[in-house]
């Protein structure tokens, strides 16, 4: 059986934490931030952990990352 591929585009966009959790940066920084409360802007900062049902989906992209 050959080796799994990687998807390219989630193995620069996640990385997984020692227990297995899957950390993403937070959606909805890029553009128009004139619009966004402060409240927003201040608790978008840094990372987040992915809920179980997307981690799911990211952990198929990464077979190897576990």
């Amino acid at each position: 059986m050959p080796k799994m591929k990687t998807k390219s585009a989630a193995k620069k966009r996640f990385s997984t934490t020692a227990s297995g959790k899957i950390k993403a940066g937070v959606a909805g920084k890029r553009h128009g931030m004139i619009k966004r409360s402060t409240k927003f802007i201040r608790e978008a900062t840094g990372t987040m952990i992915l809920s179980d049902s997307d981690a799911k989906i990211v952990k198929k992209y990464m077979p190897y990352d576990r």
